[in-house]
């Protein structure tokens, strides 16, 4: 835990402030940047992202509840490992949450060793969303590098088509579908079959 709590932020967003208090002086003991909130509105309004990061959240609170903001964090593209806690919930709400992507769901009181083995798992796979987004991010830019036409060629390439096959469906020449696919790869850097169906999957194209 203490070799990632440098760069970790720890968000916590709970109505009661009894409950953050104990939360915060725990997760200042563990020497991580913990920041408190009591609503999820006011978390809304001023998160920053970090490059090591997870939200504890409880589930019911007076205007958004937790379940609310996970969805709204979602719609905003905002991907941070979620550990849900609640005193009032049952199989629907945790099976929502999950659904959604929380990695934990613990119900009050919790025990605080629990809850320290959620928070270290939590940014773990924080780093892993973080790694992924860089390779999503670094695939779309090659990606967009491409001609229409180029990335029309990559999905067929990657679909298994052979270049006269490619050359049937799209109505030209072998040598021009040769030609581009030297393009391709030249651009992408891709050498491989594999390193370009995987540059597809990360970039989303299809």
């Amino acid at each position: 835990m203490k070799a990632k709590a440098l760069a970790a932020n720890v968000y916590v967003v709970d109505d009661e402030i009894d409950v953050l208090d104990s939360i915060s002086i725990l997760l200042d003991a563990l020497g991580l940047n913990v920041k408190c909130f009591t609503s999820a509105e006011a978390f809304l309004k001023n998160y920053q992202p970090s490059e090591t990061e997870c939200l504890i959240l409880d589930v019911m609170m007076p205007t958004m509840s937790g379940l609310d903001l996970q969805t709204v964090m979602l719609q905003h593209g905002i991907s941070m490992p979620i550990i849900f806690i609640s005193g009032h919930s049952g199989i629907p709400e945790s099976a929502r949450a999950f659904r959604a992507g929380a990695v934990h769901f613990l119900e009050k009181p919790f025990d605080y060793d629990q809850l320290k083995e959620c928070i270290s798992e939590a940014l773990g796979k924080s780093q892993e969303y973080r790694d992924d987004f860089i390779c999503k991010r670094k695939a779309s830019v090659l990606v967009q590098q491409l001609t229409e036409r180029e990335r029309e060629i990559l999905l067929l390439i990657t679909q298994g088509h052979a270049n006269k096959d490619i050359a049937k469906i799209l109505n030209i020449s072998t040598r021009t579908v040769e030609a581009h696919r030297f393009h391709i790869k030249e651009k992408t850097q891709a050498t491989s079959l594999a390193e370009l169906t995987t540059l597809v999957i990360h970039a989303q194209l299809n």
